[in-house]
């Protein structure tokens, strides 16, 4: 099967993704054929985008999973085994931000995985995912890799926490990135809230910003943040329990926004 037709040659098939902020748990790696199962995804599932280097194709997955297609190339960020991983081509890349569940799954990495991918992460997950041949990349660096520049954005909390005296996720430990895919940049804030890194962003031409209560933040709080750098497109992810209408409504003067809601809790 030609790499251009895994975005439409595959069924994503999710269970409920937990979302509590806990180190990931054991389980057993699943077989995954070297190319998609032939089968229709569900429709309006793949969003395409033109670049410079051919269509970027976006495909949802489940909460902070999604996979992009760009220039021959499979890239899958925080693969989880709420994503199916039998349902899902192996990666070219993989990109994991944090160290939760959520994001973090060592046997959905070694069942995604082939000969030759390449696997960014920050160093907390280096030292917890257990696995060799992982490409340590820290906040404020970048790594040129299959034709790609990857750049650590940092994400963390500013207030939210556990308990006083603690954070959900400290600056430092994980890692949102910034993808240059030939003329086109994409964010993916990872679990954050509205941070000075993220305000400061420029040139974003498509983002995946993160809202959930306790761990990251309200729809209106990462308003104001998508105001600030103004991607041109945006799409909530990791979004459980939310209320996107607040998104849409924060948003609705801001013209040069196009903001893109899809299932990803199916």
């Amino acid at each position: 099967m030609r790499l251009e037709t895994l975005a439409t040659a595959f069924t994503v098939l999710v269970a409920a993704c937990n979302t509590n902020d806990r180190p990931a748990a054991s389980a057993p790696a699943t077989a995954v054929p070297a190319a998609a199962s032939a089968i229709a995804p569900p429709a309006g599932s793949v969003d395409t985008i033109p670049t410079s280097g051919g269509e970027l194709k976006i495909i949802p997955i489940n909460h902070a999973t999604l996979m992009l297609e760009w220039g021959g190339k499979v890239i899958l960020v925080d693969p989880t085994p709420q994503a199916k991983p039998d349902k899902v081509p192996r990666a070219d890349l993989i990109l994991i931000t944090d160290i939760h569940q959520d994001h973090m799954s060592a046997p959905s990495v070694t069942a995604l995985k082939k000969d030759g991918s390449t696997i960014i992460v920050p160093p907390s997950v280096e030292q917890n995912l257990g696995m060799a041949n992982v490409t340590v990349v820290k906040n404020g660096q970048a790594k040129d890799v299959i034709g790609i520049n990857v750049e650590a954005v940092p994400m963390y909390n500013l207030t939210r926490g556990p308990q006083p005296g603690q954070l959900f996720h400290d600056k430092g430990r994980g890692n949102g990135y910034v993808l240059t895919l030939g003329d086109k940049r994409v964010y993916l804030s990872g679990d954050t809230e509205c941070v000075p890194e993220m305000k400061a962003l420029k040139n974003i031409d498509v983002a995946f910003v993160c809202m959930n209560l306790p761990y990251t933040m309200p729809p209106s709080e990462a308003a104001a943040c998508i105001k600030a750098f103004q991607p041109k497109i945006v799409y909530p992810y990791h979004y459980r329990g939310s209320n996107l209408d607040e998104l849409k409504t924060a948003l609705a003067d801001q013209k040069n926004v196009e903001v893109r809601i899809r299932n990803w809790y199916p």
